[in-house]
């Protein structure tokens, strides 16, 4: 008689970075770790893909982390209008591709010791006392823990019971640089402060592409389209071919959601984890991948119970990156209500000193509001 395969004791739902970095912390501390993902790699994701300093810093030690450009100089304008230069000492902002950030995070798990399988469509997760099963396309699977990293559209988000306050959508096109405007962008960003409360535009470039994209809360596709229409012919690129157009939702989870059930946790994306105000969510799939791998790997030792994981799980992610979620909506409030500020704080010295610190890593939106000038300053136009 046929015996059945062993379970693993973790499988990870999604191969991003969140659920790359889940794989690599669970296979790293010593866990038989299994990540599944529906697509083929390399593949395409629609994200500007900047880089941030806690982002760098979270990052496997061994990863080599395929940069496209190392940013110096950023330009930012208002609606299209006010336009200004600063240039940082050194770097502010690390670009990549996704699809080459994610392929090496999974070769990175993969060579940590997870099992990798790919092309393999996830459908439903089923639980007992002991065991989770996942259903695929590949036919079930079996493990002591999952975690679901499949994306803002997630279905272990919807099984969880992952609830949202925040759904935005973005929009990007991939042009081809000539090389007036490869010379023109070389080692600088740009962001416009967009024509509708929240909204904002980028230009980053890569080796071979200017990502151009806006994002703006869900519900005006018509107008999010027009603005990237607008946006693109402000910066003078129409000229330029279209590479690819993409959309995608970014969704932000409520405080109080939870983050797992029983032996099932959720990290980046699919928890809803990124940051409000900039709709920055690299770094906090990172982050919370590696937590949640990390946890995984415990409660599948049975070092500890399923319950207990799960609290300590939602005591790191409330302790990193709650905190600086909260400070994230409250700045987004303030953003909405008076863009024109947030520009003419980046002309002064001490604004372009948190911008960079924040985009270096050196602080954060949370130890920023920790001056009092600062609280009273959002609290101040909270109120207008």
């Amino acid at each position: 008689m046929t015996q059945p395969p062993e379970p693993y004791d973790v499988i990870v739902v999604g191969a991003g970075p969140a659920g790359s970095c889940a794989a690599h912390a669970a296979a790293t501390a010593g866990a038989r770790t299994l990540v599944i993902d529906r697509a083929r790699f390399p593949r395409y994701k629609t994200c500007g893909g900047g880089l941030i300093g806690p982002t760098l810093a979270s990052l496997p030690p061994e990863l080599p982390v395929p940069v496209q450009q190392e940013i110096t100089r950023a330009s930012f304008s208002l609606a299209g209008r006010k336009p200004f230069e600063r240039r940082g000492d050194g770097r502010i902002l690390t670009l990549v591709n996704r699809a080459d950030l994610d392929t090496a995070l999974l070769r990175a798990a993969q060579a940590a010791g997870a099992h990798v399988r790919t092309a393999v469509t996830f459908s439903a997760v089923d639980q007992d006392d002991d065991l989770v099963t996942v259903r695929t396309s590949d036919g079930d699977l079996h493990s002591r823990v999952v975690v679901g990293a499949d994306g803002s559209a997630s279905r272990i988000g919807r099984y969880v019971g992952v609830q949202l306050r925040q759904t935005d959508l973005g929009l990007e096109a991939e042009l081809a640089p000539d090389d007036t405007a490869r010379a023109a962008w070389a080692g600088r960003v740009h962001l416009d402060w967009g024509p509708v409360p929240g909204s904002y535009a980028w230009v980053f470039p890569k080796d071979d592409v200017l990502t151009v994209g806006v994002i703006m809360a869900k519900g005006r596709p018509a107008e999010t389209k027009r603005y990237l229409t607008d946006f693109i012919a402000q910066q003078r690129l129409s000229r330029l071919d279209v590479v690819r157009e993409s959309g995608h939702l970014t969704r932000c989870r409520a405080a109080g959601s939870p983050l797992g059930r029983g032996r099932v946790l959720v990290a980046g994306d699919a928890a809803g984890l990124l940051e409000p105000w900039t709709r920055e969510g690299i770094s906090y799939a990172v982050r919370s991948g590696r937590m949640a791998g990390a946890t995984a790997a415990r409660i599948a030792a049975g070092e500890l119970p399923p319950g207990d994981g799960l609290t300590a799980y939602g005591r790191q992610v409330a302790g990193e990156l709650g905190t600086e979620m909260l400070a994230g909506e409250r700045t987004l409030r303030a953003f909405e209500r008076h863009p024109a500020a947030f520009h003419a704080m980046l002309r002064t010295r001490p604004g372009w000193r948190v911008f960079t610190g924040i985009t270096r890593g050196s602080t954060t939106l949370a130890l920023v509001e920790r001056h009092a000038s600062v609280r009273w300053g959002l609290a101040a136009m909270n109120r207008w």
